[in-house]
């Protein structure tokens, strides 16, 4: 064969290739998630370059700086009109950038800024070998009691590359509720789930407990990314495409141009069914709701309780929002199909949280079975199916991670000399201890609760009102049962703290550094603010509540 007939072959084969397009990023809106994955990069590398005295202020000014510039960068975005007249979808149809987006986005990274500072406390544990330490692990890759962990605790090395890891959560919290497609939003399940896999296993008090929490953890989330990934490939069958408005269009039969190498499976009911009902298990993990909550109560206990904190907090905002798009966006043609599902996966949340959670008697499990119940709750709004559903569910989130945050913060402080005191037992009394401490978690509980004047009332009503008026008034019904049966334990607790005798060997509180107090401070203001006067944030939600398609 001739050089010639190569090289026309060469070119033949070639002239295709220089069609491929250039990817085209618009980066100025994927701002907020760029700004969080560049600071996650800085500060492996921090880690890696910095010395180890040096590392835990290089770490917090990073994480602190990057979380509040990429809020920034979100209201700009808001205020740019990119949550209402110019939402659209970006990164070559992978991202949607839109009101539910931007405001779970603003959610998320203030979770995660709340979150960092209790993650950065060092003032609660006891002094150890002359250095101060924080929640977590010496060193992490040590066996528990082990004599290198001894000679890591002595050394008094402390585990800095937890802010990393906490930023590459919320980096994929962010992606999570705005991706527009099946496969980026897979990607950032996993981008945000493996660093909590990891934070759940670093505990320094309870080692072993911690470990075991984050093993559940990781081999159940494993399970719920398989059916994910599952569904996933059904629905791809069903529709020849990951893209959430073809699909849609498939769904409603509006599609145009098909391939015909796809025609055959395409439009195949079955596929569609199966595979949606695999993807919204996977998020119905996440979120925590029966039957798929087994996971949460020993993942709240066993964690480092900053992280318990931030988890709960950050995971049902990312879970709720990217279950909200898939149900709005790529299926609202299935609306009959998963409407029912959804009533009795609302109603078994609702009153298996609540009923479970008065036999408990761990204070973090007890917060865990609250917080199923509130996924029930927020179900509720979901299944509403209306404009009013959506923009409730966003006000909910935004009110829950708050009070979820100070919650947990405050458990942090009641200590004795194992560490956390978290059985039940020990808060006896706590209220005449230390009246402020006790004061504080009993204005958390009431807004777990829903007593009017706290942000919890006025998320509840607006979910309740959503639900009734989009013709789910039994399921209100079932809520407000709920409710009354977990107002139960949230108030056994503060008659506890206050009405009972204080033990002479029980916890002490202690007094923490300005950031937890900062944490604190933030939830009880956010709790107050929303509850007294929640109307602007209601009208703030209700503007961000329309998905581009």
């Amino acid at each position: 064969m001739s050089a010639t007939a190569v090289h026309s072959l060469w070119t033949t084969a070639a002239d295709p290739i220089s069609k491929i397009d250039t990817p085209k990023i618009e980066y100025g809106q994927l701002s907020p998630t760029l700004i969080v994955i560049g600071a996650a990069i800085i500060g492996v590398l921090i880690e890696a370059a910095v010395p180890r005295k040096q590392r835990y202020y290089a770490q917090v000014f990073v994480s602190a700086v990057a979380l509040i510039s990429a809020f920034a960068a979100v209201v700009a975005l808001a205020q740019g009109g990119y949550a209402t007249t110019k939402a659209g979808i970006v990164a070559m149809g992978a991202i949607a950038v839109d009101g539910p987006a931007l405001f779970l986005q603003g959610t998320i990274l203030l979770a995660g800024l709340v979150g960092l500072f209790t993650f950065a406390e060092r003032r609660l544990d006891p002094v150890e070998h002359g250095k101060q330490v924080d929640s977590f692990a010496a060193q992490a890759a040590s066996v528990p009691g082990s004599d290198s962990e001894k000679a890591a605790v002595k050394a008094g090395f402390t585990t800095t590359e937890v802010f990393p890891l906490l930023l590459f959560a919320v980096a994929g919290m962010l992606i999570f509720p705005a991706a527009n497609d099946l496969l980026t939003l897979f990607i950032a399940l996993e981008v945000f789930s493996l660093p909590l896999y990891l934070m759940c296993a670093l505990a320094r008090r309870k080692r072993l407990m911690s470990q075991e929490a984050a093993v559940k953890y990781f081999l159940l989330g494993a399970f719920a990314s398989a059916f994910t990934l599952f569904g996933i490939a059904l629905l791809y069958g069903y529709a020849g495409s990951v893209s959430y408005a073809t699909i849609a269009q498939v769904v409603d039969g509006t599609v145009t141009n098909v391939d015909p190498a796809l025609a055959d499976t395409m439009g195949n009911d079955a596929l569609l069914l199966i595979g949606a009902a695999m993807i919204v298990m996977g998020l119905l993990f996440k979120v925590g709701a029966v039957p798929f909550h087994m996971w949460t109560p020993d993942v709240y206990q066993g964690a480092p309780t900053p992280v318990t904190g931030f988890m709960a907090a950050a995971t049902k905002v990312a879970a709720f929002g990217a279950l909200l798009r898939i149900l709005y966006v790529v299926l609202p043609g299935l609306r009959w199909d998963w409407r029912p599902v959804m009533w009795g996966v609302a109603i078994v949340t609702m009153l298996g949280g609540a009923i479970v959670a008065i036999t408990q008697t761990d204070i973090k499990r007890l917060l865990a079975y609250s917080s199923i119940a509130h996924a029930g709750f927020i179900l509720a709004g979901v299944i509403a199916t209306t404009p009013d559903g959506v923009s409730s569910v966003l006000f909910y989130l935004a009110a829950y991670s708050f009070v979820t945050i100070g919650a947990f913060a405050v458990v942090t402080l009641v200590r004795d000399a194992g560490g956390e005191a978290t059985h039940l037992s020990k808060w006896a009394g706590l209220g005449r201890r230390s009246p402020l401490v006790a004061a504080v978690f009993a204005v958390f509980l009431l807004a777990f609760a829903g007593i009017p004047l706290t942000s919890g009332f006025a998320g509840k009503f607006a979910v309740f009102k959503a639900a009734a008026e989009g013709g789910a008034a039994p399921l209100v019904v079932v809520g407000v049962i709920s409710s009354a049966i977990a107002a139960f334990f949230y108030i056994r607790v503060i008659v506890l703290m206050f009405f009972s005798e204080p033990r002479p060997e029980g916890p002490t509180v202690a007094v923490p550094s300005p950031l937890t107090m900062a944490a604190i401070g933030i939830g009880v203001a956010v709790t107050l603010v929303l509850g007294v006067a929640p109307q602007y944030f209601l009208d703030l939600a209700n503007q961000a509540g329309v998905f581009v398609r």
